[in-house]
């Protein structure tokens, strides 16, 4: 069952040669009005993938969201955008000009970037441990906070190189972060704002020959 936190469900069904979203499939097409039912399995109506999540729900994750409001209703392409890091609890850790928060509620419409691979349970134990010691350093205190450069990304991208460190791993600068794990994502959850709130608006979105973007990585993990 969908969260109603990350919005209605989407779904594309053909019709009059073209591809019609909407929310619930109509008995009757919105263009010529004649009933929808389909015949062919490659007719059937499919669920469009929804990009957001609800990030209390997520493990050991990179979480993305705008700082005031929801990518749903409010994100303009423009507006700030806040990031955190979440517990095995889905405690989201974020640092803002008040220091460390351990956000229990306010993540539920978040871009969601897993940071551990399947089966690396050992590390998975010791997350919230990492997580909590991290979070408690000098570095991170609130007269600390500088909004362009030791901010909430700096404080998760550190943490991922502290983490990926302890693995024996290459670390990340921030542009290679931002290009290999988190455009891929803000890019679809773009595109699926624009259909969903064109569908809000007219009740159905119709296109002749959609141009199919291509997946994120998979949530396979960066540790």
């Amino acid at each position: 069952m969908q969260c109603a936190a990350v919005g209605k469900p989407l779904i594309k069904f053909n019709h009059c040669r073209k591809h019609i979203y909407s929310f619930s499939v109509p008995r009757c097409c919105p263009l010529c009005r004649r009933d929808v039912g389909s015949r062919k399995l490659e007719e059937a109506p499919v669920s469009i993938s929804n990009p957001f999540v609800n990030g209390h729900q997520e493990k050991c994750s990179f979480l993305l969201r705008p700082t005031h409001g929801t990518f749903l209703r409010d994100y303009d392409g423009r507006s700030d955008l806040h990031v955190g890091i979440t517990n095995t609890n889905g405690v989201v850790y974020n640092y803002t000009m008040h220091g460390v928060q351990r956000d229990e509620a306010g993540w539920e419409q978040s871009v969601s970037v897993p940071l551990l691979q399947p089966g690396m349970f050992g590390l998975m134990d010791q997350w919230d441990k990492y997580l909590e010691d991290f979070s408690t350093t000098e570095a991170w205190l609130p007269h600390r906070y500088e909004e362009e450069h030791h901010n909430c990304y700096s404080y998760t991208l550190t943490f991922i190189n502290c983490v990926l460190a302890t693995e024996g791993k290459e670390q990340l600068d921030k542009n290679e972060f931002t290009e290999k794990f988190v455009v891929p994502r803000t890019r679809k959850a773009s595109k699926y704002i624009t259909l969903y709130r064109a569908v809000e608006e007219h009740g159905f979105y119709v296109i002749d020959h959609p141009h199919q973007e291509p997946s994120p990585p998979p949530g396979s993990g960066l540790c």
